[in-house]
């Protein structure tokens, strides 16, 4: 007979396959170029759902027809900046506090008793970019209190940024003023955290024929005498899920706000208080799992072509 051959098991992209340190990840955002002021925003994953919708897309073969999707539902209440960071060469040069920051925050980063500098008094002229921390207003939802934090980039030159952040310094910034419907978005965070698993589930290696040597569901070699040692290549069991994955090209079918149309009595979430987004698809994570919503990195004309009008939630 000869020799069975097939794709080696698992992709060395990730690696190591081990818990993620943080849930809401870093971002490049020197790599994103499009959005409006705000290049990202922190969400909340509340389920999924089936949306009846029109299909106006171009060249579709349900052009003009009433179609099902299964769609995914993220919360996203308001954001306020946290703090300003100015960036000379690439690093962190100078970082300012918003004063009259939320009570919640104690919890989450220790704050200075006393007020820090002004942002009306830094010289621009010294730095070459600026960001800021925002941080969510999660207590208006039924998720939690503590607020989530995290650096996000701005559109813009130095200037435009910073008229940015003085006009919402204190203000409260909803996603409805970032994101419009029928845009394309990435969406970052970490899948379903599985435990413990074997290599047939972790890396899809094939089960042993019945009645093997030591066992059905494991490798049939740690590899060869030498080097004698059992390299990370050798699919072996340990921890599956909690990674970090991004999702790309998600379709934004609706938009709104909770008080305009309510979603009621979604399984393992409960009421949407807030304002929310509706994706086409799925996403990762479990519900209530915080997600980061950013402007799309490499949009492709076949997602940015699909033109969907809603309709309802069934």
């Amino acid at each position: 007979m000869p020799t069975r051959k097939s794709p080696r098991k698992g992709s060395l992209q990730f690696w190591p396959r081990k818990r993620a340190v943080k849930f809401l990840p870093s971002v490049n955002w020197k790599a994103i170029n499009s959005g409006k002021n705000l290049k990202g925003f922190i969400c909340y994953k509340a389920g999924m759902a089936s949306a009846e919708i029109k299909d106006n897309s171009p060249n579709s073969m349900t052009k003009g027809k009433n179609i099902i999707l299964p769609v995914t539902i993220l919360e996203c209440p308001p954001m306020k900046i946290f703090s300003i960071r100015f960036y000379k060469n690439n690093k962190v040069a100078k970082e300012i506090l918003i004063e009259n920051l939320d009570k919640e925050l104690k919890k989450k980063v220790k704050l200075p008793k006393k007020a820090g500098q002004k942002l009306d008094t830094i010289k621009t002229e010294e730095y070459d970019d600026t960001k800021a921390i925002f941080y969510s207003v999660v207590k208006r939802t039924n998720i939690k209190k503590k607020p989530d934090l995290i650096e996000i980039g701005l559109v813009g030159n130095l200037e435009e940024k910073l008229k940015f952040l003085k006009e919402n310094s204190n203000k409260e910034i909803s996603v409805l003023d970032i994101f419009e419907k029928e845009e394309l978005v990435d969406l970052r965070g970490l899948t379903k955290g599985k435990g413990f698993s074997g290599p047939v589930k972790r890396f899809g290696i094939t089960l042993k024929q019945s009645k093997s040597e030591k066992g059905r569901r494991r490798p049939g070699s740690l590899g060869p005498w030498h080097p004698a040692r059992v390299t990370f290549r050798v699919p072996q069991a340990g921890q599956l899920g909690m990674f970090t994955r991004v999702i790309y090209n998600n379709k934004i079918v609706d938009l709104g706000k909770a008080s305009d149309k309510p979603i009621k009595n979604i399984k393992n979430f409960g009421n949407i208080k807030t304002d929310y987004i509706i994706v086409k698809g799925s996403v990762q994570g479990p519900a209530k799992r915080q997600l980061l919503l950013t402007s799309c990195l490499r949009k492709t004309k076949k997602q940015s072509n699909k033109n969907y009008e809603f309709i309802e939630l069934k």
